[in-house]
């Protein structure tokens, strides 16, 4: 059986991907290992990249084609085709240390399954602004009655594999090239965790993010797409589920924190979130509207 099935999506962006590829071959030391990679549209030569480097190794390598843009998409294209008992995911600007899969395999060993563990993740490159990292230094234990939001994140994320079959696929309208624009792995471990399944964090199996971004403007798109995902999240599941009115409830308690965001240009930063939480409530229930009209025509 395959130990690690290690799923990447990608889309134009073959000099990252490269990279992403390099790390992988070099960490991967001999494991009954299967690398699926989905080429979610690319109009680059990420995919005769690929054919290359899989002829170059002795582990299995699967390329697979989802043209329909929207990273839950494709995610679901690689979940339903990986056979490893643990399924890992990262991103194609995210760089594997030479001990990945060695740690990884040792978290899971170290734990009963199902069970989520996500890694750390830190910034490939100095030049880029510090988001879309995570720092923690120490395990810890998501709540189980709490709202997963940044606990633990895609770029590096496992699970084992009978967590597939309670938890099913990502919602495809959340995340990047989708409508909700983001959290699509948030909704993920939001569900898993209703499922009485355990969400934890090891610090010791480890990425490098080399994900670009150096403008401030930059940055508050990434961070307002967050909110807007978030708040479409809460919608989906507000009638059915009380963590939803929980996690409100910080959101509006955290207003009285006068912090400052990662970047300068974010004064106040939860009032910027709320404001695109709320926007995100909206825009979902704007969707669900069109649909249910679409349906009786």
């Amino acid at each position: 059986m395959i130990d690690i099935s290690l799923l990447i999506c990608t889309r134009n962006r073959r000099a990252s991907l490269s990279a992403t590829l390099a790390s992988i071959a070099a960490a991967a030391g001999g494991r009954r290992l299967e690398v699926i990679v989905v080429d979610n549209g690319s109009t680059d030569d990420s995919a005769a990249l690929v054919r290359a480097w899989a002829a170059d190794q002795s582990f299995t390598v699967r390329l697979l084609v989802e043209p329909r843009p929207g990273l839950a998409r494709a995610r679901n294209v690689a979940l339903a085709a990986a056979r490893g008992r643990i399924i890992a995911m990262t991103d194609d600007d995210c760089v594997l240390r030479p001990d990945y899969f060695e740690q990884l395999a040792r978290a899971f060993a170290e734990q009963p399954a199902p069970v989520i563990i996500g890694g750390r993740i830190l910034l490939g490159d100095p030049a880029d602004l510090p988001v879309t990292v995570k720092l923690e230094d120490h395990p810890m234990i998501a709540p189980a009655n709490g709202f997963p939001g940044g606990f633990v994140m895609g770029a590096n994320l496992a699970f084992t594999a009978d967590v597939r079959d309670r938890v099913g696929p990502f919602d495809e309208r959340f995340g990047a090239g989708a409508p909700f624009r983001a959290a699509e792995d948030t909704d993920y471990l939001f569900r898993a965790l209703g499922h009485g399944i355990s969400v934890r964090y090891d610090p010791h199996f480890v990425v490098d993010h080399h994900h670009g971004r150096r403008r401030a403007e930059e940055v508050v798109a990434l961070l307002a797409g967050y909110g807007y995902g978030d708040g479409a999240l809460y919608a989906k599941h507000l009638l059915t589920d009380r963590r939803i009115s929980c996690a409100i409830g910080r959101d509006l308690a955290h207003l009285r924190e006068r912090i400052v965001g990662p970047v300068p240009a974010i004064r106040h930063f939860h009032a910027f979130r709320l404001r695109h939480v709320l926007a995100g409530l909206v825009g979902y229930g704007r969707a669900v509207i069109r649909h249910r009209a679409a349906l009786r025509r």
